[in-house]
């Protein structure tokens, strides 16, 4: 399991796996979100009911395929982190389309965020060297953003291409998305 402690300006925060106690937390972490960032951040409903769903599956079943952990400031969620290592059709075909094979158990989908209020104080470059080490040790052959990042999202861009993610075309919904992958 991944569990650490990460500290920046004195402050520190822990990354840690969800579990079934974090349902409450986590739920008002989504509600948080600003509509901008939900519009951004879309894996999955972003809800109190989604929340609760999460935490009761979180490690329910030996064949659970996401890990999910939340990045905390004293017993408030300020990140949520998605490592997905079943490659869903969708992500599979756009990157097949440019001559890339995405294969379960090797490429890891993975979806970001950090409550509004975080934002650009460090905290995702502080927590991704932990994701990178975690994925690498599990023979992960590269992290693929899920459902990649909207065009209209700068920061996040560069965010990614500063730790090595790559574009790797995109596609249309009411806005450009890019694809964009490491390959660890």
């Amino acid at each position: 399991m991944l569990t650490t402690s990460i500290t920046k300006n004195n402050n520190t925060y822990t990354l840690r796996p969800i579990t079934v106690r974090d349902s409450n937390a986590l739920g008002e972490y989504f509600v948080r979100l600003s509509d901008e960032t939900k519009r951004r951040f879309q894996p999955h409903p972003l809800t109190n009911e989604q929340a609760a769903q999460l935490c009761a599956e979180q490690g329910a079943t030996p064949d659970e395929t996401a890990l999910r952990l939340i990045l905390l400031s004293d017993e408030t969620v300020i990140g949520y982190f998605i490592l997905e290592s079943t490659m869903s059709v969708h992500e599979a075909s756009r990157y097949a389309a440019h001559g890339i094979e995405l294969v379960s158990q090797k490429d890891v989908l993975f979806a970001p965020s950090i409550l509004d209020e975080y934002q650009n104080l460090g905290l995702a470059s502080l927590v991704m060297p932990h994701l990178l080490s975690f994925v690498k040790a599990n023979n992960a052959r590269s992290l693929v953003l899920m459902g990649g990042t909207q065009s209209t999202n700068p920061r996040a861009i560069a965010f990614y291409e500063k730790f090595g993610f790559e574009k790797f075309g995109g596609y249309e919904t009411e806005i450009f998305n890019h694809d964009m992958r490491l390959v660890l």
